[in-house]
């Protein structure tokens, strides 16, 4: 809860650690993700000290993976879309792929990512490593 909302106020942005790389990994929260938080909150109630969503059979701990996948299936599915064809790794991905796109800033997309080296995140997004170094290149950060 601290993360995404200290003494109760909501924040614009937050860091996660990836548990993979134990890097740092910003993310925004958007006004319709606080707004739907807000609900959550207000819902299971609001208590500082616990995990944002915690886990129904494993008290004192968050939900699993495997269960935020399935309420991902969920999701995508109340909104008539194909659940096999969306998943938490391609959602992931999704966002920094258009951010590519529209700027060409790969090293905003490695930042995002956690990623240590550009060509992890090169493979990543599935970009050709000449394009990228040459679009990186013309981008000063």
């Amino acid at each position: 809860m601290s993360d995404v909302a200290p003494g109760g106020a909501l924040r614009d942005r937050a860091t996660v650690i990836q548990q993979k790389t134990g890097r740092p990994v910003p993310f925004e929260i958007t006004e319709p993700t606080r707004e739907g938080l807000v609900v959550w909150l207000k819902r299971r109630g609001e208590r500082a000290d616990d995990w944002l969503f915690p886990s129904r059979s494993r008290e004192g701990n968050h939900i699993t993976t495997r269960q935020y996948g399935r309420l991902v299936d969920q999701w995508v599915g109340a909104i008539g879309l194909e659940p096999r064809a969306y998943g938490t790794y391609s959602l992931r991905r999704t966002k920094v792929a258009l951010i590519y796109k529209r700027t060409g800033n790969l090293r905003a997309c490695q930042l995002l990512l956690g990623h240590r080296k550009i060509e992890s995140t090169v493979r990543y997004l599935g970009i050709e490593v000449d394009d990228a170094l040459a679009l990186s290149e013309q981008v000063e950060l």
